[in-house]
């Protein structure tokens, strides 16, 4: 289905709303349909088929929960299980909206959003309904790749074009963002999926161990070897040969490994039979492209043999929202996992995650949140909660020393809104500019 053949509901109480979404949408789509009562639902969905229901979450209550976006999302998937929605949410509703997301919504936006995010996120919902993709990229271990952010989008954009292709991929990132997720989800969605994923830390590995384990050894090859055994290549023979840390093995190793790879053939220690390798290669290193190219360190060639297509993935402090996002991803993970009852966020524990660097990245987030669910004694997070490992504090990059305005503006304006609650008119008051202004900002820093 394309674009130009979608037909859009649109369900929102604000006028100015309707009328703005109306006058976007109009040209590029089908049909647009508006409407200012939700109780119109179930008579818009019974006398038309929609592609996409574009719904607020706060209808003047109408509906005495707290919540009316995830009463009306349930009922929207009583009446047609098969429609997209997207929700349209205020800043300080943006817990419910993830919630909302389990329950079935397809994506949200927060208030005032950019237009270009609007009609992205409806291309986005209407391919997936052509193709049939997944929304998300889950592990078989059902650890999920996390993230609604433009820079995540486009992680998720180029694995789901070169998943089912057999290129070599280089993923880059910092320590902690996820880099064995992303190979293990192009895995996983390639057609190889059925196949093994070998998965080796070549940082772990010693001189010595690095042709024993990757090609593996005959029987009597060397004092210890006490029976054959396959390499890491061989075990991942159909499948996925995840090489992590590649950007620390040292140019001999990068000789012995540019050879198979450019022959597709590996010779045991011990033996003088080559054998044939069909094999996917994933690499990864917390190197930039940069400093692997420095011929004294890494090898051009070997660069680009494993370098058909590069994977950046873009460290947390740069992800915006997506930190909200997988904060309740986790919490509700180790609740369950520690039999507590589900959590709530106050806005000074969001605050403090917000402001937070996170130089350990998501790794980091995962394991401050674990702490903070086993240590809580109650179901209420607050910014006590909250602690950081002195770890990673001291190799925080650059953040004390290198602060610029535009970084302190944005950190002001966050630590505003969240303390006036998202509401918009109070934040751009107390910061002593207009909506409009205030407006401008937000989107300049993509908040």
């Amino acid at each position: 289905m394309l674009l130009k053949d979608a037909s859009i509901l649109i369900i929102d109480d604000d006028e100015d709303v309707l009328t703005a979404l109306r006058l976007l949408l109009k040209s590029i789509v089908s049909s647009v349909t508006i409407n200012k009562n939700p109780n119109a639902i179930n008579d818009l969905l019974r006398q038309q088929n929609f592609d996409v229901l574009i719904l607020d979450m706060n209808f003047n209550g109408l509906v005495n929960t707290g919540n009316e976006g995830i009463f009306w999302l349930k009922r929207i998937k009583e009446i047609d299980p098969t429609i997209d929605v997207i929700l349209m949410t205020a800043y300080g509703d943006i817990d419910l909206a993830i919630k909302s997301l389990k329950e079935g919504a397809s994506d949200f936006l927060v208030k005032p959003w950019q237009n270009e995010k609007m009609i992205e996120s409806i291309k986005s919902v209407i391919s997936k309904k052509k193709t049939g993709k997944p929304q998300n990229f889950e592990s078989k271990e059902g650890l999920v790749i996390v993230g609604l952010s433009d820079v995540m989008r486009d992680v998720f954009t180029k694995m789901s074009k070169v998943a089912p292709t057999d290129a070599n991929i280089l993923i880059l990132g910092e320590n902690g963002t996820g880099k064995d997720l992303i190979a293990q989800g192009i895995h996983e969605h390639s057609n190889r999926k059925n196949k093994p994923f070998i998965k080796v830390d070549l940082g772990s590995l010693t001189s010595a161990l690095f042709e024993s384990e990757l090609f593996g050894y005959k029987k009597g090859a060397f004092t210890g070897a006490d029976e054959d055994r396959i390499g890491r290549f061989e075990a991942a023979n159909g499948g996925t040969l995840f090489l992590d840390e590649i950007g620390n093995i040292t140019l001999s190793q990068q000789v012995r490994l540019l050879s198979v790879l450019q022959n597709r053939q590996v010779i045991p220690i011990g033996s003088n039979k080559a054998i044939d390798l069909d094999i996917r290669l994933i690499c990864a290193t917390n190197l930039s492209i940069e400093n692997l190219a420095d011929e004294h360190k890494f090898r051009k060639d070997l660069i680009y043999r494993i370098n058909t297509v590069d994977i950046i993935v873009p460290p947390l402090r740069d992800r915006g929202t997506d930190i909200t996002l997988i904060s309740h991803y986790f919490i509700d993970l180790y609740a369950e996992k520690y039999f507590k009852d589900p959590f709530k966020l106050t806005p000074e524990f969001i605050k403090k995650l917000k402001s937070h660097p996170f130089p350990g990245n998501v790794r980091e987030l995962q394991y401050a949140l674990e702490r903070s669910v086993i240590m809580a004694e109650s179901n209420i997070l607050d910014a006590n909660d909250l602690v950081f490992s002195a770890i990673e504090r001291s190799s925080t990059p650059t953040t004390k020393n290198i602060v610029n305005l535009e970084t302190l503006e944005k950190r002001t304006i966050l630590s505003v809104i969240e303390k006036n609650n998202g509401n918009i008119s109070k934040s751009a008051k107390e910061l002593g500019i207009t909506r409009t202004a205030l407006y401008r900002r937000l989107h300049k820093y993509d908040i």
